[in-house]
């Protein structure tokens, strides 16, 4: 209570963020109105309808070695690790003995909105794998959110002890909008289950140009603390209605030798911001950042990384792809830095845009930062339409337009598609990227 007192007034003292901040240049925070929100509040446990909907969204993510669930930000669902149990601990973070020092170990409350998540988290989630361990299988942590005139602040802390060999997979969703783009079946089907239909991303502005206001706040906070020589695979998916704002921020704190692989897929929401904060804090440690989107209607795609190389011999790779279509807006804004002492660090960056139609539109801006000499940073940036050469060249032979368009796009995804790190995960990612292209009006380009 005393943490979440602290981060309130502290968050309440400062000024909120504005577009006139680097941090927050193109984004849309200006239009958010925190005043139409209510945080969502402690219940005594999730209404067993809740609870039994949480456990049939699991379904897409396969096979698992432990699962955890949050449903507005209550803890709903903790499955019990199986015959690997004594390896990984899931559940409530509260009731870890080491809670007040894991919770904010790598999140700084003071960037984008971690404060107001420390002041409003109900129930932190913990997944604790133990040094040494080698985890067959992913854990699934799922957070279901979005209720009318809610703001939810789920917040997930990952812990991989040392030497430690571990995957990760992390949902936010609105259970609709899961249930159409994540359900098993080919790409172009949508699986409604039945319920009622949650607005397809990108609905968020009226024709007059103005903003429609957001239906419900989500704002997640993820910690990954991996140890000396531990190895993480960590799989984010962002598949919220198009009506709910998500602003997400994911932190990663690297040992010596610690390698982390990380994918985010974000295809939801109308303002879908994903902070990325990867700090390489021992000496021979990798990161290798990944990330795939769809934007359609009026819907933003809004990303900002951080490649902090705070120790020697540490290495980074980062790519970030993504298509638009309709008038969509996607931004992506990284900063390389290179502290003064790690030596022959090698960091890349790279950021490819396809814009499909005229009013869609993307700002790539990278950036470096060196402090050292003995180093190797490079980065890159593209933003253009459907290479016409590659469309002429299909043409050419006897391919009618759509299905060039089709093939292209395909091939603009292939190689990202190709490098999800958690095991058995690749089909689940291209289902989501399909079933969206499809929405797009662009027609099924991938295939589960």
């Amino acid at each position: 209570m005393a943490r979440r007192t602290a981060a309130l007034e502290a968050f309440s003292a400062a000024p909120l963020p504005s577009a006139k901040e680097e941090v927050w240049r193109y984004s849309r925070i200006d239009d958010l109105d925190l005043d139409r929100f209510e945080p969502a509040v402690p219940a005594a446990g999730a209404p067993r309808s809740a609870v039994v909907s949480s456990r049939d969204l699991l379904d897409p993510f396969g096979p698992r070695v432990a699962a955890v669930v949050s449903v507005d930000g209550v803890l709903a669902v903790a499955e019990p690790a199986g015959p690997d149990g004594r390896d990984v601990v899931v559940g409530a973070l509260a009731e870890h003995s080491e809670a007040d020092a894991l919770l904010g170990a790598v999140a700084d409350a003071g960037a984008d909105l971690v404060g107001l998540n420390d002041a409003c988290a109900l129930d932190p989630l913990l997944v604790d794998v133990a040094p040494g361990a080698r985890l067959e299988r992913p854990v699934v942590v799922l957070h279901v959110a979005g209720a009318d005139g809610s703001a939810v602040f789920p917040r997930t802390v990952v812990r991989v002890g040392e030497g430690a060999v571990a995957s990760v997979v992390e949902a936010v969703v609105s259970e609709q909008t899961a249930r159409r783009l994540l359900a098993p079946g080919a790409p172009g089907v949508a699986h409604s289950g039945g319920a009622a239909h949650e607005p397809v991303p990108g609905g968020t502005r009226e024709a007059t140009g103005e903003v429609v206001p957001a239906r419900a706040l989500v704002v997640p906070v993820t910690e990954l603390v991996l140890g000396a020589g531990a190895s993480l695979a960590y799989l984010s998916v962002q598949a919220l209605a198009g009506d709910v704002w998500s602003l997400a921020t994911q932190v990663s704190s690297l040992g010596a030798d610690a390698s982390l692989s990380s994918f985010a897929v974000a295809v939801g929401a109308g303002y879908g911001r994903l902070r990325t904060d990867s700090v390489l804090a021992g000496a021979g440690g990798s990161s290798r950042l990944r990330a795939a989107f769809v934007g359609s209607g009026d819907q933003m795609l809004d990303f900002r990384t951080m490649q902090d190389h705070a120790a020697p011999r540490t290495t980074s790779d980062l790519l970030f792809k993504g298509a638009l279509s309709g008038r969509a807006h996607s931004v992506y804004s990284g900063l390389i830095r290179i502290r003064r002492g790690a030596v022959r660090s090698d960091a890349r960056q790279t950021n490819h845009n396809l814009v499909l139609d005229e009013g869609a539109h993307a700002d790539s801006v990278p950036n470096l930062d060196i402090e050292e000499n003995d180093v190797r940073c490079s980065h890159a940036s593209t933003v253009g339409p459907v290479d016409e050469d590659q469309r002429y060249y299909l043409e050419s032979r006897g391919i009618d337009p759509g299905t060039a368009e089709e093939l292209i796009v395909a091939g603009f995804f292939d190689d990202i598609a190709d490098q999800v790190p958690v095991a058995g995960a690749d089909a689940l990612v291209s289902r989501v990227l399909g079933r969206r292209l499809v929405e797009t009006e662009h027609a099924e380009v991938l295939r589960g």
